[in-house]
């Protein structure tokens, strides 16, 4: 089972991922578009058990409007954030999708938060699940 790896800008921290993710969104929510510096978040879930992380980290704990916290790991060198542990899931690491550089990553299941969307984005395909 080949691994797909997601690495920082600067390549000194990576997280290497077996298997399918059992998850992949799109999330239009404030705090994710300020995560991301984008208008929206794309992020791949995978069982925590089928990630290896290798490099030097920080992380920094953010805590949302409904008092769940996740825990953000950054590079130490570039400050990229590689992958996040959200509670109350904490046997899934999510991924920012824009971290593997694979153009052909899996499409999205779930679009989330969309009354927070940016008027101007459509998050199209077969099979793609839409929640305010």
């Amino acid at each position: 089972m080949k691994a797909r790896v997601a690495s920082c800008q600067c390549g000194r921290l990576s997280a290497a991922c077996k298997g399918e993710p059992v998850r992949i969104s799109v999330c239009h929510c404030l705090d994710c578009q300020k995560r991301s510096g984008s208008a929206f978040a794309a992020q791949a879930r995978f069982p925590a058990d089928k990630v290896t992380t290798e490099g030097e980290h920080r992380v920094w704990t953010r805590t949302a409007e409904n008092g769940n916290t996740s825990d953000h790991h950054f590079c130490s060198v570039c400050g990229s954030e590689v992958w996040y542990v959200a509670r109350p899931h904490r046997d899934l690491v999510a991924i920012p999708v824009g971290r593997f550089a694979d153009p052909a990553f899996p499409a999205p299941n779930y679009s989330v938060y969309e009354a927070r969307k940016h008027s101007w984005i459509a998050i199209v395909g077969e099979g793609i699940e839409h929640y305010d």
